[in-house]
């Protein structure tokens, strides 16, 4: 089972101001961070075999994901985490903001939407909170 990714959609105003920016990007697009993560084979395994997703929260919520290519390596010592820009709606779950990049195992991962299946507007993160504590969603 792959290992995830999670990472705040920092800047996008809206989830289609996201689509717009992937759509742009070509087939790759590539984020720097300070460090590889410790955990990168399990993410982008060398052997070929399925790898994670970087999978993006936006007002509380991860909504989307995008497969992690590989990782290279950046100018001054950092990373470039290489993700295809095709973007995959996920059944909205609550997550709290954090700053870089934490850790997501597959089993704790939302479910890919199915085609043509819709979740509605992105529900605060107030409240998409307060109703996943209490197991309503």
């Amino acid at each position: 089972m792959p290992l995830h990714l999670t990472k705040v959609a920092y800047g996008a105003t809206s989830l289609e101001d996201m689509r717009s920016w992937f759509a742009t990007r070509g087939e790759e697009a590539r984020l720097t961070t300070r460090y590889l993560p410790k955990r990168h084979e399990e993410i982008a395994p060398l052997d070929g075999s399925p790898g994670g997703s970087l999978f993006w929260i936006y007002k509380h919520q991860l909504v989307m994901r995008s497969p992690i290519l590989r990782f290279e390596e950046a100018e001054g010592g950092k990373t470039h985490i290489v993700i295809g820009t095709t973007l995959i709606d996920v059944f909205p779950q609550p997550k709290r903001a954090h700053q870089g990049w934490r850790y997501l195992d597959d089993n704790d991962a939302p479910r890919d939407l199915a085609e043509g299946e819709t979740t509605g507007d992105v529900m605060p993160g107030k409240l998409a909170s307060d109703l996943a504590r209490l197991g309503l969603v």
